[in-house]
């Protein structure tokens, strides 16, 4: 069956025509129109701030005043939210089908190296300065008073509960719960009375606890194993090369459409910030009298903070990059906005992409799996926080710890933080483990309660900047190897090019076929466009 073929005749011209140039205004607009939204995004930060100290010294505003005034933010991070497991998915699957299996094992393995030295760094930072600072005092617990009793964890159990959710039972369940040691103290029943050898009764088992152990499901999205499943996923569909291509349209297709969601919440993100903060504010019970109990904490953790993402991961990035840490960071700049805003590093993952990937010129085969791993795992203030915060509970109980407790601590909130997950406020879970482990009371979480929404967002912050640095350093060194993938696939695609130019030559008396691509083709000397819609059917 004869293809129908559309021959049109122009003027011989063997040089290939110049794109029309872009407009001047274009390249202009652009760039105006980045620097007012992130513009927009830090004045939102700043009124929000401002607004909710002012609203604090007004009579107490009823509750559903401030739900109304929270209710954009609320509506932000909801939106964030969504975009996150079609995100995940598509950026996952899309940025390692793109690589052979030891690109994306030496990939996988440089930026897991660079996840926990940053980690360990960060635990040992936070435990350094909260013992030179000493910001605990057994007064403290005097004004504070008692805290509210929690379950202890086990770190045993938290293990196990890692490693089940990194394999997920159901892949549909795991995108709204994961999985939880839950311990229960049950009572054991006094059996009947008994009569001992002097004629007295008593009564076995009364007062006894028996402790019962249960995997219940719990709500949240179980981030670690759809990355596992997905990274999986991805790695064998770009094994199976051409054959997979049409999936792997998809997934490109899924990730451009999510892009595009994002760019146009970002232009709402101003107003959600602002609301989220300025709510967060006045919803705050004695906040001035926290803080002047609290401050020395508040200061130790921010201080960390502040070396640790200002100082310890710019010179790391240099070191290994040998570029301009701060020029990186004003890149990324909108994203550290986003995350002091929203507290929520799962929240920022949309907005961390659109930065790497426009701004920087990452290539999105790095980006799409060290950020979604990084989101997850990554977790350098998480870890300085707790180290700073279990510390500080023993000094405000008067418990002197010896080094191999403290060395406990650095460990435990290293590997504790790998486990937190990237929600707001998850850092106070993965709290337990570590006083648990080195036997502090874990009551007195809850006297910090009242200050962690704020260190809560310098710590996202903090690890959102040290998943864009990671991203960075990644990319500077698998840079090569990215090129020379590139170059292997270019050469398959000009053999396949070599097939489609034979096919003319054979087919005509000195045809010459440029590009699969290009719509001119030479034949006779003239310019000839063809509407072929499958050159190899012909061949």
């Amino acid at each position: 069956m004869q293809k129908q073929v559309e021959v049109r005749l122009h003027e011989p011209n063997f040089e290939d025509p110049l794109p029309p140039p872009e407009p001047v205004c274009g390249g202009i607009c652009d760039r105006f129109m980045k620097n007012l939204l992130l513009t927009l995004t830090v004045f939102g930060v700043v009124l929000g701030s401002v607004s909710g100290v002012l609203l604090r010294y007004v009579s107490p505003l009823p509750p559903d005043v401030i739900m109304i005034i929270g209710f954009p933010g609320e509506i932000l991070m909801r939106m964030l939210k969504m975009l996150i497991l079609p995100l995940i998915i598509s950026s996952l699957i899309t940025g390692l089908a793109g690589l052979d299996a030891q690109s994306s094992g030496r990939l996988g393995t440089r930026a897991m190296v660079y996840y926990m030295s940053t980690t360990i760094i960060a635990a040992v930072l936070g435990v350094i300065l909260v013992l030179m600072i000493h910001p605990g005092n057994p007064k403290l617990k005097a004004n504070l008073g008692e805290g509210k009793k929690n379950d202890e964890v086990s770190s045993l159990d938290a293990f196990f509960d890692l490693i089940r959710n990194l394999f997920p039972e159901n892949l549909v369940q795991a995108c709204f719960q994961q999985i939880q040691t839950i311990t229960n103290r049950m009572e054991v029943a006094p059996s009947p009375h008994l009569h001992n050898r002097f004629g007295r009764n008593i009564t076995r088992g009364a007062g006894r606890y028996v402790i019962k152990k249960s995997l219940e499901f719990k709500g949240g999205m179980n981030v670690l194993g759809l990355i596992g499943f997905f990274v999986a996923f991805g790695i064998c569909m770009g094994k199976m090369g051409e054959q997979a291509k049409l999936m792997l349209d998809f997934f490109n297709i899924l990730n451009e459409i999510v892009m595009r969601l994002v760019n146009t919440i970002m232009w709402y993100s101003p107003v959600g910030i602002a609301c989220l903060i300025c709510g967060k504010i006045i919803s705050i019970n004695d906040l001035e009298t926290v803080a002047r109990q609290l401050g020395m904490y508040m200061v130790t953790v921010i201080v960390g903070l502040i070396i640790h993402g200002g100082i310890f991961l710019p010179l790391i990035y240099f070191v290994i990059v040998r570029k301009n840490p701060f020029t990186f960071f004003m890149g990324v700049f909108q994203a550290w906005i986003t995350a002091l805003g929203t507290a929520s590093s799962a929240g920022t993952l949309p907005v961390t992409f659109r930065c790497l990937e426009e701004n920087l010129g990452i290539d999105k085969r790095v980006t799409r799996f060290v950020l979604p791993v990084g989101a997850t795992i990554n977790m350098d203030g998480t870890a300085l926080y707790e180290a700073v915060a279990a510390i500080f509970i023993a000094q405000m109980n008067g418990i002197e710890l010896h080094p191999g407790q403290i060395a406990t601590v650095s460990l435990t909130a290293t590997l504790a933080s790998v486990g937190a997950a990237s929600i707001p406020s998850a850092g106070l879970v993965t709290m337990l483990l570590i006083l648990t482990a080195v036997g502090l009371p874990t009551q007195d979480i809850s006297l910090l309660v009242a200050i962690d929404w704020l260190l809560d967002r310098f710590r996202t912050s903090v690890n959102v900047i040290g998943d864009s640095y990671g991203a960075g350093i990644v990319y500077h060194l698998s840079k090569d190897e990215l090129d020379m993938l590139d170059a292997q696939q270019m050469k398959a695609g000009d053999f396949e090019m070599a097939k489609t130019q034979s096919f003319y030559e054979n087919n005509t008396n000195h045809g010459v076929y440029r590009s699969r691509n290009s719509s001119p083709i030479l034949i006779d000397d003239c310019k000839v466009h063809i509407t072929l819609t499958d050159i190899e059917t012909c061949m």
